[in-house]
């Protein structure tokens, strides 16, 4: 009986803490939809155009110079827009 008893709590046990394992898990970020050829080839002009010191990215000071007309070809093809900021 006691081994019975034993065996019992164990495996309550290893349940409860499987399941609260399971709840802490942190949900899966929402991925980025891939992009289109017309959005890699304008991201491309206007980061060869902008990016002053050949890094391939644009530091925040770059994405400053970008003329509002380019912005508005960003908005148009989907890229950019306002960021979120993290909590």
């Amino acid at each position: 009986m006691l081994r019975v008893l034993i065996l019992v709590v164990g495996l309550t046990s290893a349940m409860a803490f499987s399941a609260r394992a399971e709840d802490e898990k942190a949900p899966e970020k929402p991925k980025r939809p891939a992009l289109t050829e017309e959005q890699k080839a304008l991201r491309k002009e206007i980061t060869g155009k902008y990016d002053k010191d050949k890094d391939g990215k644009l530091s925040p000071e770059e994405r400053k110079e970008i003329s509002a007309e380019d912005k508005e070809k960003m908005q148009k093809a989907g890229l950019g827009g306002p960021r979120k900021k993290k909590e």
